[in-house]
């Protein structure tokens, strides 16, 4: 990058974070020969950046309030291990003035902006009024301390609708609102003032015309603290869902060269406009339909989620430079030394489910395979062991790749994310696949409604029959005893008369069938059905488990997997993704056919059980509300699918897994005479 010296210079940085970015901190640490700290929670006692700092603190229990946002306990962690430095990441505590003033009471060094630039660009109405006195161009709106309601309704008719309600402070779509007509905008203020307020503790409102076609662009920029400042080439960040990015590319498809050097000079008079100092994003908001025409957003005053992208078209380590500027160094280069080559994506790998409207899920990573290659890399806090719980942001990993061009970076990325394979938690990997296929994010032709706009297209990939069959044969290998002491005790179906298979019942989505598996896993039979009644032909196996890899022979055509098992639920990993099955008990086969016409209510994700609105015993009626479950700060109320008598399962307080059973809804004898009867028994 052209920095005064590769003399290290600090001997000892912590990580005030967790998850993927501590990972990716750590990695460039290492790299300068620092030593690293690593700080955590209970939650993240086995975590990856853990184990891979050189040192690691324990902060407190769970909550990020008593651990990771706790300021005293992680300053007091940099004084016992003689950091010298403390590096934020993103979230927690990266955008805090109060943490940069207490790490310099405590003599160390904060590897971010002034506190004023904080402070500055932390309020979104201040930051436009700075930027505005530096020539920055911003969205048409009125934006100034302690309007009022009366005032902003005053003032839209001059803005033109469709106009965004926003808050001052924080972000992330909390408070946001989208008003088309001027008779709604009284009400969404209202609405706008109580969320914010809720979320940020200032409900502080500002208006600005809605920009149509919208695309989301930002830029990097670079500060020393010698007034030198440059930008390193813009981010394209228009495929987001509910304001959240899913997938980031470096360049932007939409901008050319002369729009490119506008756009970043722009973003630098921004940094100026607070004496920035340090690696900080620019974001500004482009028409699909307009692209030489941008307004600035706002500034985050860090690291951003997306910064890969540029380091793999610039080859910057960004993590560097701000440990150098931070320690003082000039940059010693010019605008003019920047060159982008090539192209990158970037997808992030979250701990949800699409299949049920992104909701988060969680659990145990019990094996994990992440790709590599020329052009791939992976930013990730994953290992095998580790539990991906409810308390923090949902995202595991980043997925990226760079290639000559957008077309090659696009096409490695889809058989990279094919190769990432997690194990013991569902994630949005299969739907980031059929984003990336999309004809509009293929052409280039973006915007922030786009993700949303094709959501309601995704189907989840139905378990094959292959798969049912792999994990099948994990319980049937495991089954087999070391020292079997007689032929009744080998799973290989051997008796006098007719051989007796061994038979499994697996569930995945809606769909519950049997495995039958006759033979030795050299020579065996396998015949799969979807109903008793109906019989399949048997189809040849065989079969080898070695450290979790399966290997299976079907009719002669050879296929791997990865495959685990924890608590009644089955993994089965292959090169058209994870599949989950479950375990059914034919015990639990019986208990169902007797309860005929009655309704469960399981857990969408994992997660705790804050509050259980219906009373066990009470009657509800269809749509009433019966346990409410809470995860990732997200709350969400379960009800009753049928009229009748509830049987309560749990209590609040509880800490609930990925469909676990909360709750049965008994319907009254009367009511399930009238349903038709679907008892299922056992094969043989």
């Amino acid at each position: 990058m052209g920095l005064q010296t590769a003399t290290p210079p600090f001997d000892t940085v912590l990580v005030a974070n967790r998850g993927e970015i501590a990972v990716r901190v750590i990695r460039t640490l290492r790299a300068m020969g620092i030593r690293s700290v690593a700080v955590y929670s209970d939650a993240d006692a086995r975590a990856r950046h853990v184990h891979e700092a050189d040192v690691a603190v324990r902060l407190g229990p769970a909550p990020a309030r008593d651990s990771y946002l706790a300021i005293d306990r992680v300053v007091a962690a940099a004084v016992r291990t003689g950091a010298q430095a403390v590096h934020p990441g993103y979230g927690f505590l990266s955008e805090n003035p109060a943490f940069a003033a207490a790490l310099a009471e405590a003599g160390i060094v904060f590897l971010g902006p002034p506190a004023r630039a904080i402070e500055v660009m932390g309020d979104k109405i201040a930051a436009k009024n700075a930027v505005t006195a530096f020539g920055v161009p911003v969205v048409p709106g009125i934006a100034r301390p302690g309007l009022s309601d009366a005032e902003l309704l005053d003032a839209a008719g001059d803005i033109g609708y469709p106009i965004l309600v926003k808050p001052s402070a924080g972000g992330g779509g909390k408070g946001m609102r989208l008003v088309h007509e001027h008779e709604a905008l009284a009400g969404a203020l209202v609405s706008a003032r109580r969320e914010a307020a809720a979320a940020f503790g200032d409900d502080t409102l500002f208006l600005e015309r809605f920009v149509t076609d919208p695309r989301h662009i930002e830029v990097q920029i670079l500060a020393d603290r010698f007034g030198h400042v440059l930008h390193l080439g813009e981010r394209e960040c228009s495929l987001q869902r509910r304001y959240q990015k899913v997938i980031e590319e470096a360049p932007s498809p939409l901008l050319d060269s002369a729009t490119r050097a506008r756009i970043g000079a722009a973003a630098c008079a921004t940094a100026r406009s607070v004496d920035y100092v340090g690696a900080g994003t620019v974001e500004f908001i482009v028409s699909a339909a307009r692209p030489g025409e941008f307004f600035f957003m706002e500034m985050n005053t860090r690291l951003q989620v997306e910064h890969p992208v540029t380091e793999l078209v610039t080859g910057v380590d960004l993590v560097e430079c701000q440990v150098r500027i931070a320690a003082g160094q000039k940059l010693a280069v010019e605008q003019d030394d920047i060159r982008l080559s090539g192209h990158a994506v970037e997808a992030r790998v979250y701990a949800e489910d699409p299949g049920r409207g992104f909701l988060p899920t969680g659990g145990t990573v019990l094996d994990l395979v992440e790709p590599d290659g020329p052009g791939v890399r992976v930013d990730s806090g994953l290992r095998v062991g580790a539990v991906v719980g409810s308390d923090y942001d949902p995202m595991l990993a980043k997925v990226i790749t760079h290639a000559s061009d957008r077309d090659g970076a696009i096409a490695a990325l889809d058989r990279a994310l094919r190769d990432t394979q997690v194990l013991g938690v569902r994630t949005n990997v299969e739907f980031l696949r059929f984003l990336l296929a999309d004809p509009d994010v293929l052409a280039g032709r973006l915007d922030t409604g786009l993700l949303d706009r094709r959501a309601g297209d995704f189907a989840p990939a139905q378990v094959r029959e292959e798969q049912f069959i792999a994990a099948a044969v994990l319980r049937w290998l495991r089954a087999w005893p070391a020292n079997p002491q007689g032929p009744w005790e080998v799973p290989d179906g051997w008796r006098l008369g007719v051989a007796a298979p061994t038979t499994f019942r697996l569930a995945a989505g809606e769909r519950t069938t049997h495995v039958h598996i006759t033979g030795q896993p050299d020579r065996a039979q396998v015949r799969l059905d979807g109903q008793e009644s109906q019989e399949a032909q048997p189809r040849s196996l065989t079969a080898d488990l070695d450290d979790g890899t399966l290997t299976l022979t079907l009719d002669g055509v050879r296929a791997y997997y990865r495959v685990a098992e924890q608590g009644g639920q089955l993994w089965v990993a292959d090169d058209t993704g994870v599949a989950n099955l479950r375990i059914v008990a034919e015990a639990a086969v019986r208990a169902a056919a007797e309860r005929v016409g009655d309704a469960e209510i399981r857990s969408p994700m994992p997660g705790s059980v804050i509050a259980t609105p219906a009373a066990a015993g009470g009657v509800v009626a269809a749509g009433d509300p019966v346990v409410v479950v809470e995860a990732m700060k997200m709350e969400h109320t379960l009800t009753a699918p049928v009229a009748g008598t509830v049987e309560l399962l749990v209590d609040p307080g509880a800490q609930v897994q990925l469909d676990q059973l909360l709750a049965r809804i008994v319907v009254a004898a009367d009511s399930a005479a009238d349903t038709p009867e679907t008892t299922k028994g056992d094969p043989e």
